[in-house]
C-alpha cells in the first residue's frame, strides 16, 4: 500500500500540473482574442462616454443660477428676454411661484427672482443626449453607411399647418366669449373674445397683413389693428407694449406686442376681435373665423 501511494501521488501531481499548464496556455491563447474584441467593442462606448462627460460639464458651467431684483416697469416676459432665460417667463414663474404668488403679472420692485434655477441639470442632460446621439451615429457610420431619411422634411411639415393662420397667443384658453351680454360693454355685448394670459405674454399677428393702427385706443388701451388679404381686420387690445407701427407689414405669427391690462379692464388679458372694417361695431365671431382658417381654438 505505501508503494502504491507513492506511485499514485506523482501521477496526480503531474496530471494536475498538466491541467494547469493547459489551462494557462488556453487562457494565454484566449486572452489576446478577447482583448482585441473587447477593445473593438468598447471604442464607440468610450467615445460616447467622453462626449457625454464633456458636454455635461460644459453645460453645467454655462447654466448657472443668478438672482435678479425686480425694477419698476419690469414684467416677467421682459426679464426673460433681457436675460435670455430658456423657457421664457413661464420658466421664471415656475421657479419663483412661491415668491411671486398666484398671479404672475403682479411682481413688485425689489422682489428677488432666481434666473436659471434647475437649468444646469436640464441643460446638461440635453447636451449629453445630443453628444451621445452624435457619437453613436459616428460609430454606426464606421460599421456601415446608412441611407438618408426624410426626418427633416417630416419635422418641417409637422411644424406648420399650411393655413397661413395661427392663434394670437399660445397655450391659453378663451375666457369671456363672443357676444356675451353685459352692461359693462357700450354695445351691450362682448365684441370679441378674451384670452386669459398674464402681463408680458407675446401677442402675435394671426396672419400676414398690414398694420392700419397702433397706439392708444381709449377703453381698449394699447391696441393694434391689422388688415389681412381677405379684407378682414384683426384687433389686439389692452397690451402693455406695442412692437409694430401703422403702415408696417407683418407676417403670420410675428410679434405685435405684449399682453397687459391697459384701458378699461379688471385684469390682464388679450381682447381679440375680427372686424369687417377697422372700426368698432363691425365685429364678427373671431372663434368661427379662426376655425374657418384651420386654427383650433380651445
Amino acid at each position: 500500500m505505501p508503494a502504491k501511494g507513492k506511485h499514485r501521488r506523482p501521477k496526480s501531481l503531474r496530471f494536475t500540473r498538466s491541467i494547469a499548464v493547459a489551462g494557462t496556455g488556453g487562457a494565454a491563447l484566449a486572452l489576446p482574442l478577447m482583448g482585441a474584441t473587447g477593445a473593438h467593442a468598447a471604442t464607440p462606448a468610450t467615445a460616447v462616454t467622453q462626449h457625454v462627460e464633456k458636454a455635461a460639464t460644459a453645460a453645467a458651467k454655462a447654466a448657472t443660477t443668478k438672482t435678479y431684483a425686480v425694477k419698476t416697469g419690469d414684467y416677467l416676459s421682459k426679464i426673460a428676454d433681457e436675460h435670455n432665460v430658456s423657457g421664457g417667463w413661464k420658466k421664471i414663474y415656475s421657479d419663483n411661484r412661491s415668491a411671486i404668488g398666484g398671479d404672475p403679472s403682479l411682481i413688485h420692485p425689489g422682489l428677488k427672482l432666481s434666473l436659471g434655477k434647475k437649468a444646469a441639470s436640464t441643460g446638461a442632460a440635453h447636451a449629453a443626449t445630443h453628444a451621445a446621439t452624435r457619437a453613436t451615429t459616428s460609430a454606426a457610420k464606421t460599421d456601415q453607411a446608412t441611407p438618408a431619411t426624410d426626418t427633416a422634411a417630416s419635422n418641417g411639415a409637422s411644424t406648420s399647418s399650411g393655413s397661413g393662420y395661427t392663434l394670437p397667443v399660445q397655450g391659453s384658453s378663451v375666457g369671456t366669449g363672443y357676444k356675451v351680454a353685459g352692461s359693462m360693454w357700450s354695445s351691450g355685448y362682448h365684441t370679441g373674445v378674451d384670452f386669459v394670459v398674464p402681463t408680458g405674454t407675446t401677442i402675435k399677428s394671426i396672419a400676414a397683413g398690414t398694420v392700419v393702427s397702433a397706439g392708444w385706443g381709449g377703453a381698449y388701451g394699447n391696441q393694434v389693428v391689422i388688415q389681412h388679404a381677405d379684407g378682414k381686420y384683426s384687433q389686439y387690445a389692452h397690451m402693455s407694449s406695442l412692437s409694430v407701427s401703422a403702415g408696417q407689414t407683418v407676417t403670420e405669427g410675428q410679434q405685435v406686442g405684449l399682453s397687459g391690462a391697459t384701458g378699461n379692464v379688471t385684469g390682464p388679458h388679450l381682447h381679440f376681435e375680427i372686424r369687417t372694417t377697422p372700426d368698432y361695431g363691425s365685429d364678427v365671431d373671431p372663434v368661427a373665423y379662426l376655425r374657418s382658417h384651420g386654427v383650433a381654438v380651445g
